[in-house]
This record gives structure tokens, sequence and C-alpha cells, in this order.
């Protein structure tokens, strides 16, 4: 059967007064205008498709995702955020074919997906109680109302404190309300570019940071130093490299950049720059002689780069989300017979050619059992052995840890070249499973000061190319080979260039806050324009400020089909009257977005009129608008300003409100459960979700039954005060002895079983780490009796509860106990037992809601440290080392007083 070409239908270029008319009296009004809130969490990873085109995927059924795959690169340069990805890179896409539309389907015909929904939001989710008079939606609209209102109050106070102090803007021929006209209407003046086309914007912070010169840096080396071979073991190599840090930590003292914003501000990034290269993989080592591909039940020999590529796929049995997954078997074996025909395939034990024709027939699991085996020998062996091979490894990779970067000694992030193996790709990516080929020194570039040494590439190798690119903050890089994107080596978190990054990020939100209310109100008049791409534009706007939609970019063919705002398609968004509007889709990294939001009745019609017929499947519905358009537009506001820099601003601006009214008292576990609630919050106003884990209820379970087995202490404890004061129980009453229900006579008995079992391994791990201590100090090691011997108290412990379950009575324990002790014991269980359940209420409010994306990626870090100084809660409950290093300016930089 003939395809049938796919007509594209586009929406007229202007809206006429009738259709608006007509539109207006199909759709019920609510009555009011409210701001977008979402009703239920997205996005969903589960997806159960009755139709090979829906959501956009053209390969069939798409299979249920269990989690993001765990081969992560150091850093993904092909990663869906199409946000980063230079606009004259970007791809169209082939459009589906498909046949005409009938005329008769009707306007409102899409139905959403027969699909597992995601629960709607709760109230214990935002820290409020469930038997609240007012309904959860109509809270947080209220909420989010006031929020924006508060938004726009600050503008305008922003601005007319900045008149107020002899603003530089040139003035215009205006009138005295010209804040009130809306900025995008007004004669635009081109703005003036830099070098790398970003006009300079200066920070408007009401609180200025303090204006300190940097002192000069210490003089650094002229090169960067070679580490000392780890002759004492991890020891030396702990300690040289302890050293280093200490040094490094010490010049970031030195050096404040975050106080000299203008640091960094130009295009040139370095004048000197030092570093020792990269880090090669291992050479591929083949298999033993006896383990072998078994293809049609005969054992094969392959030639080494062709068995390299079948252990790649061998070595991973066990992660049945990819080997059970039809596209990345059949990509695999693609490129498996690809380099099978040049190699000439496999020889049997006569050394006659094996055809491997059939993925079916192949058997890998020899192959498997070898790796799972040698897996099992590296985890048993000794901790003193597995610290040698740690230190010997980090004294071979010291010289590449750090670089001298204009005189200073900066941490290396990512110096490692990624080893070759099966691409995994994230969510359902076309490519997943085929073969990442050894990176060779001559497929990298190396880039580094004039003046340098150039590292040495391996022997027998030569870069292939060398640059002293002083704009880049890149120290090498290469192309791979899958989505022919570029690898960098860069500086690590903690350094200053990846702090400035972060800190202009935050920046960039916190100016967005001068001009909210002005592009707000400009986005309200535009979606009542009679110009299609004035309404359009401003819908998008909506969409992507109110619910965090990503701008999006169309996609090849080779590329996943991950959708945003700008490339919505018709059967990605369904109406449901008056209000609702239903996305469904691919968003980044391949994982489905699933969400209902409740919209302005004007963004309700606008959707209807973008939809409306002819239009139909794969249509786009902002068919008259780019994503360049609309950050061009953006633009016109305020230089560099972009559709994601609003997800960054919501974020911070909406907890830097709920922090100026918070009063968080009690202990530090109630404190950070404070900042999750105002956290979540964020995380819910701005839509930032996710899906519920796989093992999210098998870690609820745990920290339930941790909670139950203090409960059984407590339950102990008590009666072990009866056992010192039998008239106590008159005193206090039976009811307080009494045992809770739930704890019956099965759970009891299973638990003191649980108990036994626990300290009987914990017993023995400590005789095993005993001897190989000893074994380590050339010392005697202790024999089996010695065991035996300690595990005496094990079987003491079972004797003790047979007994308790015969008897009903528990004997008190420890020196000289007394009813007092018991009962201060009682208290500290108790406590235990508040803090257990505060965390696992916490655990799972968040168990729908990205808070990490949250707090790590769009709520700028100092309010955070805010916070935490604020209500003197250590900064370690809320950043942990790696992030405490990434967001050192953050942490160093303000006090409890500052201000978003």
């Amino acid at each position: 059967m003939a395809n049938h070409p796919h007509f594209t239908v586009k929406s007229a270029d202007r809206i006429s007064k009738k259709t608006d008319q007509a539109m207006d009296k199909q759709i019920p009004s609510n009555g009011h205008v409210e701001p977008g809130i979402s009703i239920r969490m997205g996005p969903v990873e589960d997806m159960d498709v009755d139709a090979p085109h829906t959501n956009g995927n053209v390969n069939g059924k798409r299979k249920s995702r269990g989690s993001i795959p765990n081969g992560k690169t150091y850093k993904d340069a092909s990663s869906s955020d199409e946000d980063d990805k230079p606009l004259s890179k970007r791809r169209r896409t082939s459009q589906q074919t498909k046949k005409p539309k009938e005329d008769s389907e009707s306007e409102l015909s899409d139905v959403p997906l027969k699909a597992r929904k995601p629960p709607k939001a709760t109230a214990h989710q935002i820290g409020e109680s469930s038997d609240s008079d007012i309904p959860l939606g109509q809270k947080l609209v209220k909420e989010k109302a006031a929020i924006e209102k508060a938004a726009a109050k600050e503008a305008q106070a922003i601005r007319k404190k900045e008149k107020a102090a002899g603003s530089k803007r040139k003035p215009k021929v205006e009138s005295e309300s010209e804040d009130d006209i809306p900025l995008a209407k007004k004669k635009k003046q081109p703005a003036k570019k830099a070098t790398n086309g970003v006009k300079k914007v200066e920070s408007d912070s009401d609180v200025p940071l303090k204006k300190k010169a940097a002192p000069a840096p210490k003089k650094a080396k002229a090169k960067v130093e070679a580490a000392t071979p780890a002759k004492k073991g991890k020891a030396k190599a702990k300690e040289e490299e302890t050293e280093q840090d200490r040094e490094a930590e010490d010049e970031e003292e030195e050096y404040r950049w975050w106080e000299d914003p203008a640091k960094g501000d130009g295009t040139k990034k370095w004048t000197t720059l030092e570093h020792s290269g990269v880090v090669f993989p291992p050479e591929y080592e083949p298999l033993p002689r006896h383990v072998k591909l078994i293809y049609d039940g005969v054992p094969v020999t392959l030639q080494k780069d062709a068995e390299e590529v079948a252990t790649f796929y061998g070595s991973m049995l066990n992660s049945t989300h990819n080997v059970e997954n039809p596209t990345f078997n059949k990509n695999f074996f693609d490129d498996f017979t690809a380099i099978l025909d040049k190699t000439g395939h496999g020889k049997d034990k006569d050394g006659k050619t094996v055809k491997i024709k059939k993925f079916e027939k192949c058997d890998f699991k020899p192959i498997f059992e070898w790796f799972d085996t040698e897996r099992a020998k590296k985890k048993a062996l000794p901790a003193a052995e597995k610290k040698a091979l740690k230190a010997e490894k980090d004294a071979a990779e010291a010289l590449y840890m750090y670089c001298m970067w204009d005189g200073r000694k900066q941490k290396v992030g990512n110096f490692r070249v990624e080893p070759p193996g099966l691409f995994r790709g994230r969510g359902e990516h076309p490519k997943t499973g085929k073969v990442k080929k050894r990176v060779l020194p001559e497929q990298i570039t190396i880039n580094i000061g004039k003046e340098a040494k150039v590292p040495e590439p391996p022997a027998g190798h030569r870069w292939k190319e060398v640059k002293h690119d002083q704009e880049g903050t890149w120290l090498a890089m290469w192309q791979e080979n899958i989505n022919g994107a570029y690898k960098y080596v860069m500086l690590a978190a903690n350094s200053d260039i990846k702090g400035q990054s972060d800190y202009k990020k935050f920046e960039k939100a916190r100016e967005l806050k001068k001009h909210i209310d002005r592009i707000r109100k400009d986005y309200k008049q535009d979606m009542k324009s009679d110009k299609m791409a004035d309404r359009q534009r401003a819908t998008a706007i909506y969409l992507i400020d109110q619910f965090a939609l990503r701008a999006g970019n169309e996609k090849g063919d080779d590329e996943a089909d991950t959708v945003g705002c700008c490339s919505l398609k018709y059967q990605h968004v369904t109406l449901k009257p008056p209000n609702t509007v239903i996305f469904d889709f691919l968003g980044k990294d391949s994982i489905r977005f699933y969400d209902e939001v409740q919209v302005d009745q004007q963004v309700f019609k606008n959707l209807k009129i973008f939809k409306k017929p002819p239009k139909g499947e794969n249509d786009d519905i902002f068919d008259r608008l780019t994503t360049a358009a609309l950050n061009k537009h953006l633009n016109s506001y305020m230089a560099g300003l972009t559709a994601k820099v609003f997800r960054t601003y919501n974020a911070s601006w909406t907890m830097a409100r709920l922090l100026k009214d918070m009063k968080s008292t009690g202990t530090i576990p109630e404190k950070v459960k404070d900042y999750n609630n105002a956290n979540r919050e964020v995380a819910i106003l701005c839509n930032h979700k996710r899906t519920v884990a796989a093992g999210h209820a098998g870690s609820i379970e745990k920290m339930q039954e941790k909670i139950n087995g203090l409960r059984y202490q407590v339950w102990r404890t008590k009666q072990m005060m009866i056992d010192v004061d039998s008239k106590i129980k008159k005193k206090k009453g039976a009811e307080y002895f009494e045992r809770p229900e739930d704890l019956d006579d099965d759970w009891v008995k299973q638990h003191q079983e649980s108990l036994i079992e626990e300290q009987r391994q914990k017993i023995t791990k400590k005789f095993e780490k005993d001897n190989e201590k000893a074994k380590a100090d050339g010392e005697k090691e202790m024999k089996p009796k010695e065991l035996e011997e300690r595990l005496a108290v094990v079987e003491e412990l079972a004797a003790k509860y047979k007994k308790e379950n015969k008897t009903g009575k528990v004997e008190a324990e420890g020196k000289g106990p007394t009813v007092e002790k018991l009962e201060g014991n009682v208290d500290k269980l108790n406590q235990r037992i508040e803090t257990m359940k505060i965390q696992m209420e916490d655990k799972d409010n968040n168990k729908e809601v990205a808070l990490g994306t949250s707090k790590i990626n769009y709520i700028d870090p100092r309010l955070t440290v805010v916070f935490s100084k604020k209500f003197n809660v250590p900064i370690e409950r809320f950043f942990s080392k790696t992030l405490r290093e990434k967001f050192d300016w953050a942490i160093k930089s303000v006090d409890e007083d500052w201000e978003f």
C-alpha cells in the first residue's frame, strides 16, 4: 500500500471576530480568570498505547520504562535539553504520512489515551491538613495569584527605585506612565552586542554584594606537578590528594570571584592554561579460552574486536530493561553483525567458519556467567586489597585531576575518556543498543595555552589537533559516533568557571523579576490579538511561564521524538471544557509527560482555535511560531532572556516568598521538613513533578518496620519497669503497658528472628574484618573457634526471646535498672519514633514531586543558605558534599537577610 503524503495544515494568518465569537459561544465560561494550576502530577513513565502513532511515537507500542539507565556519561552531549542546542544546528522534523482528515470530524474529538493517570496532588504534599475546608486546587490557585501579584508589585517598585536613583536608561519621548505600556509594543532599539552576541547586564540586586577587590592569587608553579607514585599504598595517595585539595581550598578562600561579578563577562575566559590531557580506558583483555559465545548450540571463537562487542552485550544480561527491549537488541545485532562481516564471523573447535546471522540463536550466558563471577570476586576482595587497588588508581590519575587556570589550581571534572560499550540512551531513544566505539587519541582535540607543554598522547598515537581557544572553557573534546555529539572535558562543579556559570544563571533569573509584570501584561493582551502569530506566541509564553513547559524544538528522523511547547502537535493536547487542558507527549529524555491543568479561559479558547479543522493528527498546534522567534521576542524585554529562564525565576521567586513568611521552630528534623514542605510547594506550583520511583513502596515499608521495631522496644522497656517494680502497673494503669494491637504474636516472632539474624551477621562480619586486618598487618589470624565463642551471645538472645514469649515477662536489662532510668529510655525511644515518622511522612510526600530538581537546578541556592542561617540548620542537611562544593559561592556570599 503506497504511503500518502502528509498534508500540512496551517492556521489562517488572522483570526476573524466571527471565529472568536463562535468559540466564545461554544465554551461555557467559569466566570473568572485563574492563574495556571496543575490538577494531576506528571511526567509519568508507564504508558500502554492503543495505537502506534500516539504521542508522536511511530515505532509502535512502547514498553514500560522502569528507570533511567545507569550507563551515564560524565557529560551527555546528546541530551534532549533542546534549549542548550544552537538554533542553527537544529533540524526540522520530517512529517509523518497520513490521510487527509474527514471534514465531519468534531473539533473536540480528541480523547485522552487509555493509560494510568498520575495521582492528583494532595494536601499533605504541601504540608496542609487533609481536612481543610478549602479544596487544595482552590488554595493553590489563590496562593499562586497572591505570589504573582507580589511579583508585579516588586517589579514596579524596582523600576521606581532605579528611576529615583538616576537610572542610566536613555529617556524616551513618553508619557509619565510609560511603564504601563507593553514593552514589546514600544519602539525597540537594537541592543548593542558584545563579541559573543549577548549584551552585558548588571545585577539588579536590591542589596548589592560587597564590592571587594579580589586579592592577587599566590604565585603558582609554572607546571602542574606530577604526583609521587604510591609506594606505601592508599595512605600515601590519600595524603597527597588531601594536600592538593587543601591547597585548592586555601586558594578558593583567597579568591572570592562572586564579589567581583565583572570577572569573566568578556569573551576571553583564560590567559594561561596548563593540564595533563585525558585518561584513556584500558585496552580490551580477551576472554579466557573456555569462555565462548554459543551460536546455535556451537561454541565459537571470535576475532578480538568482535569478541569485545559480544562482551558488551553478554556482560549486561541482568539489565532486563535493556536486553528485553526489541529496539536495543536490533540495534546491537545490526552493529555486531557489521563487525562480524569485517572480521570473518566465528570459528568452531575445528576451525570451520560459523556464520552468525540470527540474534535468536546467540547464547551469551557463558560470557555473562564469567563476568558475574569476576564481579563477585572483586566484591569479595579483602578491604585492605580494595584500598590498595584504589590507591594505585588514584595515584595513576592524580596528574590529571587538576589543571592550572590563569595561575590558579582548578579541579578537572571529567578527565576520563568514556570506555566503549553499548549506548543506553534515555527514555525510548531510537539508537539504544548501538555500539559506542573506542575513542582514539586521533579523535581528540586538546585546548591548552600557547606557552604550556602539550600533553603527550599514548605511544604510537597523535592528537587530532591542538588549539589555544581562550574563549572556550573546555580542556579537550571529541565527537562520539552514536549521535555525532561533542563530548568535552570541563572543570569540576566547584571551580570558578562552573560557579560563575551558575551564578550568572540565577542572576539572570533575578533580573527577570524587574520585567515579569510587563511580560505577563503583554502576553495576556496579545492572547486576544487578531494576528494568529501574536496569539500563538502569547499563548506559548503563558504555558511556559505558568506550567514550566520547555520551549521545544523539532527533531530529525534519527533523534528521539521528544516534544516541547513550540513543537506540540494536535494529538498531544486534549481540551476538556470549561478550562481543563490535558498534555500527553514524550518530553525531555523521552519520558512521557502527562499533566491535567486548569488554564485561563482565553488560553482554552485559543488552543481550540489552534486545533480547528481541517487540522488533524501530526499537525503543529503552534504552526506560526518557532523557538527562535519566541526567544527573539523575549529578548526584546531583557537581554539574554529565553524560555528556560522562567523556570528558574518562578521557582526562586516562589521559594523567596514562602521563606519570607515562614516561622520554623522545633527540632532540626522538623525544620528540615518545613523547608521540604516549601520546596514541595514550589515544585507543585512550578510543575516540577516526577513519577513515583519503583522502589518507593518498599522503602516506606522498611522505614515503617524500623518504627515498629522501636515501638516493640518501647513495649519491652515498659515490661522491664514492671519487673523492677510490680506496683508500677497499678500506678500507671494497665493500658500504659499494653502491646500495640498491630504488633501481634506472629509479628513479634518474626521480628525477633530478624534481630537474631542481624546480630549473627554483624558478629560474623566483624570477625572477618578483624582477620583481614590481622593478615594485612602480618599478624596471626583467629581460628573459627573464636567466631563460635563470639556467636554465643546470639544463642543467649534467642533463648531470652524464647523465655519471654513463654512466660510473658521481660527481665530488666542493664546495670542497676530503675523505673526512672527505664522511663528515660522510653522517652528517648518515643523521640526517635517521632523523628522517624516525620522523615517517613516527608519521604512519602516527596514521592511525586521532584524536590531535587527544584533545589539543585531552579531554586537559587542562596535561598537555601538563607533558610540554613536564619533557622540555624546545618547546610549539610540540604546540600551533599558535592553540592556544597558546587554552591560554595552561594554558601559564602550571603547572610540570613539576603533577598532574591
